[in-house]
Parts: C-alpha cells; structure tokens; sequence
C-alpha cells in the first residue's frame, strides 16, 4: 500500500464530471429517430434496432458529454470508444422497448427528485455552465435521467425482484466456508476511491470521469465527499467515479486487510484506519493524489459463527450480490440476442479497414 491508496499505485486521470452528469447526459444521448418501418440507412445511420435508428449524431452527442474535450486520443482511440458506446445505447435502446412492453413509467415526483439530486451541491450557474459546454439544455437533462430511472425499473423488476436467498441457503454456504469466518487476526474492511491527478491507461468506472490535473482532482474528490455527506452509496460512486481499475468495478472494496498490514502502511493510510469506527470515511492525500477511505467493518480474531451479528447479514448479501450479477449478464444477453440489431458502424469500421468512410454500406438489416 503507497502513494494514497491501499492498492499497488498506478497512473491515473482524466475530467470533473458533474456529480451523475455523465452518466445521465450517456442515457438522454441516445434519442433514438422515430420508429419506422424499413429504416433508410444513409452514412449518418450508425446503428438500427428493431427498426428504430440511432444515429452518428446522437453517438457525437453522447460521447462528447463523456469524454474531455482536453484529451488528446488517437483517431483509432476515438473510434473504438465510440464503437463501445454505440454498443451501449444498442442496448439501452432495447431496455427502454421493454419498460414500454412491461408498461412502466417515472412518476414526476420520482423524476424531480431524481434531478434535484444530479444539481445537489453545484450552484445554479456553474451547473448550466457546465450543460452549455456539454452541449446540452435543462430538458435533455431531465429526460437523461427519465431514462436512466426506466432502464433501472427494467432490471429491478426482471431480475432484482426475482432473486431469493434462503435461510439454507446461507447455511450452506458458512458450513462450505467456514474457514473464511475464522478471523486469525484484527481486521479492518476497508472500501477506496481513488483519484489522481494524471491520465489514466485504463478507465474501469460507470462513467469514464478520469482527473487529468491536481486541480481537477482536488475539485472531483471534493464533490464525491459532499455526495457522501448527502447520503450517497459510497458503493455507488466507486464504482462510477474511481480511478482504480481493479476495485472500482466491486465499489472500491479491499476486502478485511490485518492489522500487521495496516501498520506497514504509509502513516496517513495506517491513521485513516486503525482504531476508527466502521462507516468512518477519511481522505489521504499524497503527490497531488486522494484516497476516500471508508472503514466498512471491524473484525477481531477468532472464530465466526450464525449466531453473531452480522455474518448471516454478510453471506446474504454475498449470495444475493452474486446471483444478481449472474442473472443480470444473462438476462442482458438474452434480450440483446432476441433483438434485431445491425450494428452498421462496426461493419464499416470492418470494411474501411479502421477508418470511418463517407459512403455508407447498403446491407438489409439484420441479427
């Protein structure tokens, strides 16, 4: 543990983000044209999905409001991010057909406060400032963020609604594992976000945000303590924010690191831990770099048994987290291959050999 973070350092960087502005300006992004029959495909048709079209405009839109216009990528760079992102709005746009089919909808009280939310500690004009660099207005905001509320109704009621875990279950898997609850030494939980303030190689968060400079990062570790006072998931912003590649996809969690460990750690990373009470969040800076650590739990050694508080609590929430994302891939998968999709981008990409030509490519549209 070094350089402000309890993993191996490693470079980091890129933009502030307004607090869920990338992530919502990505949904309202991908307006789709109107639905019609037979879909003209012209070179600005990037992609059709069940005879709706999402155009090149509409990836332009979205990817600008997740990527810094101050990076500097490479052609084939910008390319590839562009393709992914298509890819994303493909199955965005079949998520929202679904709500459509499973007749759900975003209450108005739900949508306010949803956007109430995205504006939560940003003054008014620094948060039109950043719409208008964005390229967007106040109603493609809302509408973003409709969006992100019906594809989230979406998974909720096809999978999370549907996940059980029984008492046997739990059962099972402590009398599989109990060597795991066997504590042979003090242990601290110990959950991260990190930020550093140099370009990152590899972005593993929900929304792309990278600091790029020790100001941006200053600004962007200042905004995710001020979500976390509103009440934010510390899990949550992890996994959209942080600029760690190997804990931000499981929400910055390091696991329980013993205490012997802690103790060979850089002073600011051992005092952010030791002896601090579980929910405690502190942050370590070193080298223009910070460190949101969160102290998650406390463990002293010993044997762990069901009786104890917490370790039912624990294995639920393991099992149910596992079976959600299981389900969840497969039930993204699922939909995506009962879609009728022609991603004409790619094949253009295929076809022109890397570079994007002018002429689009006649092909019917297909699976």
């Amino acid at each position: 543990m070094s350089d402000a973070r309890l993993a191996p350092p490693r470079s980091s960087g890129s933009f502030v983000v307004l607090s869920a502005l990338s992530a919502a300006c990505l949904i309202g992004a991908c307006r789709s044209t109107p639905a019609t029959p037979a879909a003209t495909v012209s070179a600005d048709t990037w992609a059709v999905v069940d005879g709706k079209a999402i155009t090149r405009d509409a990836v332009d839109k979205a990817y600008r409001r997740v990527r810094d216009a101050s990076q500097t990528l490479s052609p084939e760079e910008t390319l590839a991010g562009k393709l992914s992102l298509l890819n994303d709005l493909v199955l965005q746009e079949i998520l929202l057909a679904k709500a459509t089919a499973l007749k759900l909808d975003v209450a108005p009280n739900d949508l306010d406060a949803a956007y109430a939310d995205a504006k939560k500690n940003i003054a008014d004009d620094a948060f039109q400032q950043e719409l208008t660099r964005r390229g967007l207005t106040a109603a493609d905001m809302r509408e973003g963020i409709r969006r992100e509320l019906l594809t989230k109704k979406v998974i909720d009621q096809e999978i999370a609604s549907k996940i059980a875990v029984s008492d046997q279950d739990v059962t099972d898997f402590f009398n599989a594992n109990r060597a795991q609850f066997n504590v042979a030494e003090e242990s601290y939980h110990i959950a991260q976000i990190v930020v550093t303030p140099v370009k990152e190689p590899q972005v593993a968060n929900g929304t792309g945000d990278d600091a790029t400079t020790p100001q941006a990062a200053a600004a962007k570790i200042q905004m995710l303590m001020e979500r976390l006072k509103a009440g934010a998931s510390f899990r949550d912003l992890a996994m959209g924010y942080s600029e760690d590649p190997e804990s931000a996809p499981r929400g910055g969690d390091l696991g329980f690191v013993p205490v012997s460990r802690l103790r060979q750690a850089p002073p600011q990373l051992r005092d952010a831990v030791l002896n601090k009470a579980p929910g405690t969040v502190n942050v370590v800076s070193a080298g223009g770099a910070h460190t949101l650590v969160l102290v998650a739990g406390h463990e002293t050694a010993g044997q762990r048994d069901l009786s104890m508080p917490g370790v039912r609590d624990q294995i639920s929430q393991t099992l149910r987290s596992r079976k959600e994302q299981l389900m969840r891939a497969a039930y993204l998968t699922s939909v995506r291959n009962d879609a009728k999709v022609t991603n004409y981008f790619a094949r253009r990409l295929l076809e022109s050999k890397g570079q994007l030509p002018v002429v689009p490519l006649a092909a019917p549209i297909g699976r």
